[in-house]
């Protein structure tokens, strides 16, 4: 009986080992822990945990014992002053700023411009939203009823497209308008034709300027259908006879 006893004493595994095991399998949780946690923290954070984790190898304090690392990553999942993320809406709303303030100067050049050479009744400018236009009224390009400028308008013409020539280069269109008085002669059968040629032949005008890009620039004819004014009275239809030169926003 003795020596059965003896030998299930010798058969009994030594478990001793499973003490350092748990030990490893414990701070082995610890680093996948820190790991997926440091993937979202800053560096301060960061050396927290280098810190804390390094205490427990020497030791210390058993992982467990601290405080849940779901809590830091909540802590640090808003953008900090430094590394905030605009949102798009907020960064298109600055660029739209940004281009309609670079507008402004564009208008303040041309408007100097005007003034400057006693244009303000045959020219103005208006800044909307969708761009910065350029009026100008036919009798200053135009005789009646033709599509042709006038020879003392081509130095008009030469100054406007110096004017148009920014860096980088805008689209512009320019826009061809006439009143409700249908046209009379051989030439254009509509008004709609009429104030295409119109715009057209300006176009090829102010392309004459090698610094605009042909690419950017394009054309169309509205007609009367577009009047800015009452077509009722003389005042209103001469109004409703221009051309606009129009400065498009960057997109």
């Amino acid at each position: 009986m003795l020596k059965t006893r003896q030998k299930k004493k010798e058969e009994h595994i030594d478990e001793t080992w499973l003490i350092p095991y748990a030990d490893m399998l414990t701070l082995l949780l610890a680093l996948f822990i820190v790991l997926f946690a440091v993937s979202t923290v800053d560096a301060a954070k960061f050396e927290n945990m280098a810190n804390s984790f390094k205490s427990a190898l020497n030791g210390g304090t058993g992982p467990l014992d601290y405080t849940s690392p779901v809590s830091i990553v909540e802590q640090t999942s808003i953008p900090t002053s430094e590394n905030a993320i605009i949102p798009t809406d907020d960064r298109e709303e600055e660029n739209g700023a940004l281009d309609q303030l670079q507008l402004q100067e564009i208008k303040k050049k041309i408007d100097g411009y005007i003034n400057d050479n006693g244009l303000n009744k045959s020219l103005k400018t208006t800044l909307t939203e969708s761009g910065l236009i350029i009026t100008i009224l036919d009798n200053a390009l135009f005789d009646s009823g033709s599509a042709y400028i006038k020879e003392d308008a081509i130095g008009l013409a030469r100054e406007i497209s110096q004017l148009l020539v920014t860096d980088p280069p805008r689209q512009i269109v320019i826009a061809g308008h006439t009143d409700n008085v249908p046209i009379k002669n051989n030439q254009f059968s509509s008004n709609w034709e009429l104030s295409a040629h119109r715009s057209i032949n300006f176009m090829q005008l102010l392309l004459r300027n090698e610094k605009l890009d042909p690419t950017k620039l394009s054309q169309t004819g509205y007609g009367e259908f577009q009047p800015v004014a009452s077509n009722d009275t003389s005042e209103g239809r001469a109004k409703n006879r221009r051309v606009e030169v129009k400065i498009l926003p960057f997109d």
